[in-house]
C-alpha cells in the first residue's frame, strides 16, 4: 500500500494546552523526541475508525469527557495514556502526518505516533478474528515513517528522532481472550506453557526489529489481571461477580516470563533500554484498594449495565453512570481516564526516571 494511501492509520496524538498537565514529585526523566505506540485498544488513539472491523470507539458515550467531548476512537470516556505522557512530556501537537505538510518544519516531526489498533494481539490469528491491524502491519507502517521523514529531514536527523523516541508497546490480552480463554482455537494446538513461549517468541521478533530501526527506549505492557474484566466475570462468575483465578494465575506466569525475557534480550541489544510495566500488580492494587484510589465501582464498567457492553455493544444508547471518575472500568473492558491518569503517573514516577540512568 502506498504511504500516502495508507496514511489514515497514522494517528497523532492531539495535545491540548487546556488540559492540566499531570503534576508529579521532579525526577529526572530523559527528553524523548516523539512517542511510538504500537498494540491494541489500551491505545489506539483512533486508527480503527480507518478499517473494516466491528471494534470501533468513534461513538458516543466514548469521548464523552474528551475535549469538545468527541468520540475520537479511544475506547475510554477520555485520553489514554500515550495522550498523557505526550502532555507531560510537553511534545509538540500536531494534527497531520508531516509528509502531507512539505512546508512543516523539522521540529514539527518532534510528536507522537500512535500505530495501534484495537483487537489486536502478538498472534496473527487474533487480528484475523477482529479484523484489527495486525502487529506486523503496524511494524510495516512504521518503516514507511520512518523512510518518509528520513527522505523530509535526512538520514541523521531522522536516526535521531528514531533514536530518541519512547517507544509503547501494550498487547497480548486479546491473544489469551480470543484464542485461548473465550475462542480456544490456539488452545487445541498448545498448552498454556506453550501458547505463553509462543507470544514471547513472536514479541522478540517484533522488538528486534524495532530495534533494527533504531529505536533503543522501550517500554512493554505486562498483561492485566485479565479475570478481573467485568465481561470476564460475567462470562465465567455472573452471579458472584469474583475474578476469575485461573485467568489472573496464567497472567501472572505469562508476566513473570515476560519480566525475565526482557532483562535477557536487552543484553543482546546493545545501548537498548528496554523495561517491563506491571499493570498486573497496578491494576490490582486499584481493583484490591479502590479507595485509596477514589474509585467506589471495580466489577462493572460504566457503560450500559457494564457486564458486557464494549465497542459496537457501548452505543449513544447505553444509559452511562453519572461519574466516569468513580469507575475503574468505562465499558467491559477498558479503563476509564481516571484510570488512565494513575497508570500515567505510575510511568512517570516509577519508569521513565530508569531511562535517565541508562
Amino acid at each position: 500500500m502506498a504511504l500516502r494511501t495508507s496514511f489514515v492509520v497514522f494517528i497523532y496524538f492531539m495535545i491540548f494546552c487546556n488540559i492540566d498537565i499531570i503534576r508529579v514529585t521532579s525526577q529526572a526523566i530523559p527528553k524523548f523526541t516523539s512517542i511510538l505506540v504500537f498494540g491494541d485498544s489500551t491505545v489506539d488513539t483512533g486508527n480503527n475508525n480507518h478499517i473494516l472491523t466491528i471494534a470501533k470507539g468513534n461513538h458516543p458515550p466514548y469521548g464523552q469527557d474528551y475535549p469538545n467531548h468527541i468520540p475520537t476512537g479511544r475506547f475510554s470516556n477520555g485520553k489514554l495514556v500515550p495522550d498523557l505522557l505526550a502532555i507531560h512530556l510537553k511534545l509538540k501537537k500536531n494534527g497531520v502526518p508531516p509528509y502531507m505538510q512539505p512546508d512543516l518544519p523539522t521540529s514539527e516531526l518532534l510528536t507522537g505516533i500512535c500505530f495501534a489498533s484495537g483487537g489486536t494481539g502478538f498472534d496473527e490469528l487474533t487480528s484475523t478474528i477482529s479484523g484489527a491491524i495486525p502487529m506486523r502491519k503496524q511494524l510495516d507502517y512504521f518503516k514507511e515513517y520512518f523512510r518518509k521523514i528520513r527522505d523530509v529531514v535526512g538520514e541523521n536527523e531522522a536516526d535521531r528522532i528514531v533514536n530518541g523516541a519512547l517507544v509503547i508497546v501494550s498487547a497480548g490480552t486479546n491473544d489469551f481472550i480470543f484464542n485461548f480463554y473465550d475462542v480456544p482455537k490456539r488452545r487445541l494446538q498448545f498448552s498454556l506453557s506453550m501458547y505463553q513461549d509462543f507470544l514471547l517468541d513472536k514479541l522478540q521478533n517484533f522488538v528486534k526489529e524495532l530495534y533494527d530501526f533504531g529505536c533503543r527506549n522501550i517500554i512493554v505492557n505486562g498483561l492485566p489481571p485479565i479475570g478481573c474484566l467485568p465481561i470476564q466475570m460475567t462470562a465465567k462468575s455472573p452471579l458472584l461477580r469474583t475474578c476469575i483465578n485461573k485467568e489472573n494465575i496464567d497472567a501472572q506466569i505469562y508476566n513473570q516470563k515476560l519480566e525475565h525475557f526482557l532483562i535477557q534480550l536487552q543484553t543482546h541489544l546493545p545501548r537498548s533500554k528496554i523495561l517491563y510495566v506491571d499493570s498486573y500488580s497496578f491494576v490490582s492494587d486499584l481493583i484490591n484498594n479502590p479507595q485509596q484510589y477514589g474509585f467506589e465501582e471495580t466489577k462493572r464498567g460504566c457503560c450500559g449495565s457494564g457486564l458486557v457492553e464494549a465497542g459496537p455493544l457501548c452505543t449513544r444508547l447505553s444509559p452511562v453512570c453519572s461519574d466516569p471518575s468513580q469507575y475503574i472500568f468505562f465499558d467491559s473492558i477498558h479503563p476509564t481516564e481516571s484510570t488512565y491518569y494513575k497508570a500515567t503517573d505510575y510511568l512517570i514516577k516509577q519508569l521513565l526516571p530508569k531511562f535517565a540512568k541508562f
